[in-house]
């Protein structure tokens, strides 16, 4: 008997679902690209988190313990971030009802857009930021603030009722105790001149002081130095989180401390906000805006 020969599809046919194959994969992968970008551009960008973190501070009085800061940082108005939704993040502060307002720099960007469109986008920014309802608001030059003008940028707030502290401090006095908020230039662009910022006989005196300064890793130069908390934005937490790898977008001076609350030496604290908006590319992945809520407590 001869043997049955089994029947085989011609050549042709076999290429032919090959070639389907790898269309569909293809198509399956422009696609999942595509949603990405979505995702990353106009999702995950505007997917806003508030951060609720305590933060302890040894020397603090008594009349400031529980007292409530919000930290908000690092806009890029308008570059990348829309009007609509810097108005809801003042919504959003608005209801947290906070004793105190700390904005840590970049309100807007130094591209792509001409400089003169980004003073104007300046004064439009601190127009948006005038409406939160918080009296005691403080904010400090970022280093694109610096390049697109200093004096514009920092105009721009304090005609809106947003004092700004470069390289000067100011006390905060409550049922005769007393804290210290201080601001520093950025480091980057501007002087910061610690010596100034603070205030004179800090040790001496024993009186908690909460330091602004744009660019996290200037916490080093801080160090012993009497600052008891550091207040920071500059690294948009990366910006670009992928799964198992480190943070692509880190700009300079903010490569050490990037997202996050730090116990560094001699007591000082540092905290780094993620930020409102976005650079380079208008995405933002696994790396969420952040308001941070800070509740102040004495206590180790």
């Amino acid at each position: 008997m001869e043997p049955t020969l089994l029947a085989t599809p011609p050549k042709t046919a076999l290429f032919a679902d090959t070639l389907i194959t790898r269309r569909n994969f293809l198509r399956l992968a422009a696609g999942s690209a595509a949603g990405l970008v979505f995702y990353a551009s106009e999702i995950s960008r505007h997917e806003l988190e508030l951060i609720d973190v305590t933060i302890k501070l040894p020397r603090l009085p008594d009349a400031f313990a529980g007292m409530k800061a919000v930290q908000i940082s690092d806009f890029h108005f308008h570059a990348y971030t829309e009007a609509f939704f810097l108005e809801a993040i003042v919504r959003k502060v608005n209801a947290l009802a906070p004793d105190l307002v700390f904005l840590t720099g970049d309100f807007v960007s130094s591209n792509p857009l001409p400089q003169h469109t980004n003073v104007k986008l300046a004064y439009h920014c601190a127009e948006i930021l005038s409406h939160i309802e918080c009296p005691l608001r403080y904010a400090i030059m970022g280093n694109h603030d610096a390049l697109v003008g200093v004096h514009a940028v920092t105009d721009a707030l304090t005609t809106h009722g947003i004092p700004v502290l470069a390289n000067r401090s100011v006390p905060l006095e409550r049922q005769g105790q007393r804290i210290w908020l201080a601001g520093v230039e950025d480091v980057l662009i501007q002087r910061p001149d610690l010596a100034t910022a603070l205030p004179t006989g800090l040790r001496r005196d024993g009186e908690p002081t909460i330091l602004l300064a744009h660019e996290p890793d200037f916490a080093d130069y801080a160090m012993g130095q009497g600052v008891d908390l550091i207040l920071s934005g500059h690294t948009h937490g990366g910006q670009i989180l992928f799964p198992f790898l480190p943070p692509l977008m880190l700009p300079d001076m903010g490569t050490k401390y990037v997202h996050g609350l730090f116990k560094l030496g001699d007591g000082m604290q540092l905290y780094v906000n993620r930020g409102i908006g976005a650079v380079t590319l208008p995405f933002r992945f696994r790396c969420p805006p952040e308001i941070t809520a800070i509740t102040l407590q004495p206590g180790l």
